[in-house]
């Protein structure tokens, strides 16, 4: 499996000519790099007038491998081959290497650059990407790998200490500038960085082209807002964030966001990328981003919810509070229902979220997760009431898909008899990373050393714990009877809640499309649509026909919109009618790649019916062999089952209306994927 690494963007705040200077120290050897022990020059060329010049280096490393690995490859060295190219008028250094030993079983390669600050040209920028692939090394292929892998990280870690040590050394000798080139300046010597030779790469999918310079991808950035991360974690989180650009179009999370998805899954991309993704989808169906502005706590829960924030702890983390044990699980659910409870509890969620921004803000490092203390005080059988134990589960699980790594700490005090019992039930449905967090104390064991006060300041312990410090937090009490609301009206009101929902979803399956219908009476009204492509990819179409399709009749969960966790899938187009007699095509197809969120719109020219088709896309066959291409067959392979999953929203505006809306968002477009001819974007 081929190994990538994707530096952020480095920034030197010295201009490009100090910095060549600076590399020019580093050769031929480096005693900041015992591994670098020589290097020479093998070619050479300058242009007529200086202003490029390219040199090729042999470099040798003495890699830190077991003495038994070297004695099995029989070599003392690993030759490296550096191509330098300075072009000091356009003041861009870029450098390529790659193995020459053992290039038969291992293929390195690395790419760096050197340039000028794109807002400040006195400020120099780096960028690098590598690559390592390991085809075979006499068995030892994984040790070969972590060991490149170990020794890459190291180098990376020092690769900016060493050029501020040599920069430091310039200052020190009275060397603060070195005058931009000129036609008829001195040419200077050629500065060089390290090759991939004191580097080796990491596990992942880069694209080829390298990541735009960005304030927010620069190094200090990173471990101002988001921590200490590895050169490998920083490389998953930038190639991570770039490819939801890419498919997203522009609407991507926070850094923030993407890093707990990273580390709920190991920094393994492939999965990190699939559970974010789900997220995101998940997000944008029940309008998650819109939550604390629109969402408004009923009575009952503000009354008898037994929870809130209080300051932080120690970490500076936000502190939330939970009297579970005072908490009337029963009443709550028969008051409310599922899906209030449900909305309560992401508020919190999302409140959390926006108090650690603030708190980043406050304390001047990183704060990415909260720390919740749990009181089971009065916790006893009647909490494991069954259905209030489904409605818990319910929640843990939509949590824990959608907030990983946000918890960072959970005190869990004064855990009665029973507690065995809950945790039993709900312990399966949480992540082992999460269980790891949890500290439980039974009894008073936490008023002592290693409880509460190791991790919670005296002076904001509160004083139903025995501290000095008033609690908000409601104290909760029963549920009046009075209050409870019939089955019947519990299920109209969480079926209110789920069709609040603009967005539906739908399954396409190879041979069975997804089709709605749109009727129009108004010739010059506009369709307009956006859709998330969740799985596989599709082909997006839209006919038009004088005739109604036959719409299937629909079962009862489908008449109040609420699609089975499949999704649903519907199909109109009569299998016999004709394309150009029954109906016909008025946009040019349109396919879609897993991940892409899609906006546009289609301005009808006829009344009747239109239909939006979301097809299964099938790979084209190679024109010249009639035959499938290898990436077309591999693409195909990783739609699972040929099922696909959109999720979508329509809508129909008239002509004026769509002119105006269009007029009023002009300044934040959402790029259009669709079609020319009649198309135009569809601002959102």
């Amino acid at each position: 499996m081929v190994q990538k690494y994707q530096s952020p963007v480095r920034v030197y705040k010295h201009p490009f000519e100090l910095v060549m200077a600076a590399y020019e120290r580093r050769f031929p050897t480096c005693h900041l790099i015992p591994m670098f022990v020589a290097s020479d020059v093998v070619n050479e060329e300058t242009s007529e007038d200086g202003s490029t010049q390219k040199i090729e280096r042999r470099c040798a490393l003495d890699v830190d491998a077991p003495r038994l690995l070297k004695r099995i490859a029989g070599v003392d060295y690993v030759y490296f081959i550096q191509k330098n190219t300075l072009n000091r008028k356009e003041r861009t250094l870029h450098i390529e290497s790659h193995n020459e030993t053992f290039s038969n079983r291992v293929v390195v390669h690395e790419t760096c650059c050197y340039s000028v600050h794109p807002e400040n040209e006195d400020w120099t920028c780096f960028e690098q990407t590598a690559s390592l692939d390991i085809k075979s090394f006499f068995g030892f292929e994984s040790t070969v790998e972590k060991i490149a892998m170990k020794q890459y990280a190291s180098s990376i870690k020092k690769g900016k200490e060493i050029i501020e040590y040599y920069l430091k050394e310039l200052d020190d000798e009275g060397l603060t500038h070195v005058p931009r080139w000129s036609p008829s300046s001195h040419s200077l010597p050629l500065s060089s960085p390290t090759s991939l030779s004191t580097n080796q790469p990491e596990l992942g999918i880069v694209p080829a082209d390298s990541v735009p310079l960005s304030a927010d991808l620069d190094a200090d950035y990173i471990k101002r807002y988001l921590g200490d991360l590895t050169p490998l974690q920083e490389s998953c989180l930038i190639r991570l964030r770039k490819w939801l650009q890419e498919t997203h179009k522009g609407k991507i999370p926070k850094d923030e966001h993407i890093l707990r998805f990273l580390r709920a899954r190991d920094f393994n991309m492939d999965k990190a990328r699939e559970i974010l993704c789900q997220s995101l989808t998940w997000r944008k169906q029940h309008q998650v981003d819109y939550l604390l502005e629109t969402w408004s706590s009923p009575q009952v829960l503000q009354d008898y919810y037994t929870g809130g924030w209080h300051h932080h702890d120690k970490d500076g983390r936000p502190l939330y509070i939970l009297r579970l044990g005072q908490m009337d699980t029963k009443g709550l659910v028969r008051a409310l229902g599922e899906e209030s409870l449900l909305r309560h509890v992401l508020s919190i969620n999302e409140e959390g979220l926006r108090r650690c921004e603030e708190n980043t803000k406050v304390f001047g490092r990183p704060i990415s997760c909260w720390t919740c203390l749990v009181d089971l005080e009065g916790l006893n059988m009647r909490h494991l009431w069954r259905p209030g134990v489904k409605a818990l589960l319910r929640i843990i699980e939509v949590v824990e898909a959608n907030y990983p790594e946000t918890l960072g700490r959970l005190l869990i005090l004064r855990a009665p008899r029973v507690f065995p019992v809950l945790w039993t039930l709900v312990s399966p449905f949480i992540d082992e990373n999460t269980r790891k967090k949890f500290l439980i104390y039974a009894g008073n064991d936490y008023q002592g050393a290693g409880g509460l006060v190791d991790y919670i300041d005296k002076e904001i312990i509160p004083d139903f714990l025995g501290g000095e410090c008033m609690c908000e937090v409601p104290e909760g009490g029963l549920v009046p009877k009075s209050m409870y609301r019939t089955a019947e009206e519990v299920e109209n009101e969480d079926i209110r809640l789920w069709t609040e929902m603009i967005y539906q979803s739908a399954s396409i399956f190879k041979g069975a499309p997804h089709e709605i219908v749109i009727e129009i009476i108004d010739a010059s009204s506009v369709i307009t649509w956006d859709f998330d492509v969740c799985k596989g990819d599709i082909v997006f179409n839209i006919y038009h026909s004088k005739r109604a399709p036959q719409v299937p009749r629909k079962d009862t969960l489908g008449a109040h919109g609420i699609t089975s966790p499949g999704g649903n899938n519907v199909q109109l187009i009569d299998k016999s009618w004709t394309l150009g007699q029954d109906y016909s095509m008025v946009e040019s197809p349109l396919t879609c790649k897993e991940g892409e969120s899609v906006q546009g719109s289609h301005i009808t020219r006829w009344p009747g019916f239109y239909i939006l088709q979301w097809k299964f896309h099938n790979m084209a066959a190679c024109s010249a062999t009639n035959l499938p291409r290898v990436d077309d067959v591999l693409a195909t392979l990783q739609v699972s089952s040929h099922k696909c999953k959109v999720m979508y929203y329509t809508e129909v505006l008239g002509s004026e209306d769509f002119r105006l809306v269009s007029f009023s968002f002009q300044s934040t477009p959402v790029l259009s994927l669709t079609t020319p001819s009649s198309c135009s974007v569809f601002f959102l």
